[in-house]
């Protein structure tokens, strides 16, 4: 079906999101039985993602539920989309990959990103400020700092059990952080699919500014967005609605709420302001049915040059949503991967 470059790989990044009439165990424990899912179709990573007080996100602690994730998985990479380097020292972040390395060697990606707390509150909760985010490039290289031995911040301190592993890092950027992923010699995580023109002249800087270091020696491309897929259209634009609609909510009430069902969101009365932004929502996303997504897919790949797409896709009906990953890994020509062999050394 689909006629995508030799070596292109296809990811996933789950947020946890919670549904109407659903707790955050519920939404944790969905995560990594999608992670099953995704490893059984062929998916070459999971990513998780870290949100602080957001009512609808459940996952608060990435590297904790990658862990989980990695527990339950054999095969897929598993990673974070991302850690938000910001809310941390690098030092404790260094130590977590490095035990999550440790255990499931191989398989543990490292993804950071510059955001701060949703917030005022959450940021001071965290003890962080908006500032804090201009120190990103300075705490990426710390960071790195730990895995090589070469940090200079903290003389004469050692992360354990993080030194000497190499685990792989990414920088998730708009268009400001390409540059920083960029001298940093990292690969460059960078959305959304739906911003094309955006897009492309941040990848074109990330690929002209791009230093070679340890940990690349090339560029390498993952452009993030979302994907619907459905048997038609109209049912692949319905698995849009409920993110539209709580992007809508959280930009003009300040709080970001579970996914509803979409039958109650056509229901529901909005200001204009909010009809507007929920509009903004559904518009633009790749999604439609496997030949029609197959298609678009293939002109982004083809624009964007990229090695990698990573797919984030919520929805408040979670049948539909594991159906719609189905026919994503169709779309895009992936097979399932073959049982582990025990006897064999892990990949790298």
């Amino acid at each position: 079906m689909s006629t995508f470059p030799d070596g292109i790989r296809f990811s996933v990044l789950d947020r946890s999101r919670t549904r109407e009439g659903e707790d955050a165990p519920q939404a944790l424990r969905a995560t990594v039985r999608l992670a099953q899912e995704a490893e059984a179709l062929g998916f070459h990573r999971f990513w998780v993602s870290e949100h602080h007080g957001v009512p609808g996100v459940a996952g608060s602690a990435p590297t904790v539920l990658a862990a989980a994730v990695a527990a339950a998985t054999s095969t897929i990479r598993v990673g974070t989309g991302g850690v938000m380097l910001p809310n941390h020292r690098p030092l404790v972040v260094a130590e977590q990959f490095g035990v999550l390395a440790s255990l499931f060697p191989g398989r543990i990606d490292m993804g950071v990103g510059r955001s701060v707390g949703f917030t005022d509150g959450i940021r001071r909760a965290l003890g962080r400020d908006k500032d804090d985010a201009d120190r990103f490039g300075e705490q990426l290289d710390e960071l790195l700092g730990w895995f090589t031995g070469g940090q200079t911040a903290h003389p004469q301190v050692h992360a354990r059990p993080a030194e000497g592993l190499r685990v792989p890092p990414f920088v998730l950027a708009t268009g400001e952080g390409a540059g920083i992923a960029a001298a940093a010699g990292v690969p460059l995580v960078i959305g959304d699919l739906r911003g094309r023109d955006r897009l492309l002249a941040a990848v074109d800087t990330y690929r002209a500014d791009f230093r070679p270091s340890a940990w690349a020696a090339e560029p390498y491309v993952v452009v993030a967005g979302t994907a619907a897929v459905a048997a038609t259209e109209a049912e692949a634009r319905r698995l849009l609605i409920p993110e539209a609609w709580s992007l809508a909510y959280s930009r003009t009430r300040g709080d970001f709420p579970p996914l509803a069902a979409p039958e109650r969101i056509e229901g529901l009365p909005m200001t204009e302001k909010q009809r507007g932004l929920y509009a903004s929502g559904l518009d633009g996303h790749i999604h439609g049915t496997e030949e029609q997504v197959a298609a678009a897919l293939e002109r982004a790949v083809k624009e964007t040059g990229a090695q990698e797409v990573l797919f984030t896709t919520s929805t408040y009906d979670r049948a539909a949503l594991s159906e719609s990953y189905r026919r994503l890994a169709r779309a895009v020509g992936l097979t399932a991967p073959p049982p582990p062999d025990s006897t064999a050394p892990p990949a790298s």
